[in-house]
């Protein structure tokens, strides 16, 4: 197999990108941080990677929408190069404030493969206020980058994800099955004491894909869970794990590794 390669896009505001690049590489990819302005003026080039990826953060500060100034940034300078990579058998995957700027592009959830028209919105949270928290997911079988991975906890960190669609985008993305994964009840709001749905997204949808399903938008930060000591409570699964008969080895991987691996292996 030949190693992929991913780039990571990186700009200001943008601070997910180094642990996004350190997750692609511990799941067995080259992955390379390039600047926004490197692709604009030609420094680099996006159709040497396979893989495309928007980290969270807070690109242009949010200053005009979450995700808005790096859409736009996009859309005014790059746009036929992204819109030709996610047409060929590419991945892409945006996570949180990625996700966020590619559904401005309409790149998700791009309903009849009409990309490039926004169909559905990130708004403000419910109660107007930003959150850093676990949550519990389960997952659609869609995407590759979710290959496996049934029910999965990770990390939020939001101001800005309730999703928003009018209702008739709303039928076409389940009939579609472009939900990709929804908040549900699970060990981490439990452990918590936190309710299922962090922010009031419609349907309960933290996840959405395109119809082709290697194009991947996300809230939870699948970087942020890549170790089992990421988890919150992992130093009360190890004693549980200690104390039970037969088992000898602590595990050392996060479930949001999996997501990294699923996206290296799809090029296998």
């Amino acid at each position: 197999m030949t190693t992929p390669k991913a780039l990571v896009l990186t700009g200001y505001g943008i601070n997910c990108s180094r642990e996004t690049q350190f997750a692609f590489t511990q799941a067995g990819a080259e992955a390379d941080v390039v600047h926004i302005n490197d692709l604009i003026e030609g420094r680099r080039r996006l159709e040497d990677y396979q893989i495309l990826t928007f980290p969270g953060g807070f690109s242009f500060g949010d200053d005009t929408g979450s995700g808005n100034g790096l859409a736009n940034r996009i859309r005014n300078n790059i746009w036929d190069q992204v819109a030709e990579f996610v047409e060929k058998d590419h991945l892409v995957l945006g996570v949180c404030n990625g996700f966020q700027a590619l559904v401005r592009l309409g790149i998700l959830p791009a309903i009849n493969k009409n990309y490039g028209t926004q169909q559905v919105s990130l708004l403000h949270n419910e109660g107007a206020r930003y959150l850093d928290r676990w949550v519990d997911l389960k997952c659609s079988q869609k995407s590759p980058w979710l290959k496996g991975i049934d029910r999965i906890s990770l990390p939020i960190a939001h101001g800005e994800g309730k999703l928003y669609a009018l209702p008739e985008v709303v039928q076409q993305m389940q009939h579609r099955d472009l939900v990709a994964a929804r908040y549900v009840p699970g060990t981490m709001c439990t452990y918590q004491h936190l309710p299922a749905n962090p922010n009031g997204s419609l349907d309960d949808i933290a996840a959405l894909t395109d119809e082709s399903g290697r194009i991947l938008g996300m809230m939870p930060h699948p970087e942020r869970a890549i170790a089992f000591t990421h988890l919150p409570n992992w130093s009360l699964i190890k004693e549980i794990l200690k104390r039970k008969a037969g088992v000898e080895e602590i595990p050392q991987e996060g479930l949001g590794l999996q997501v990294f691996k699923n996206g290296v292996n799809y090029f296998k």
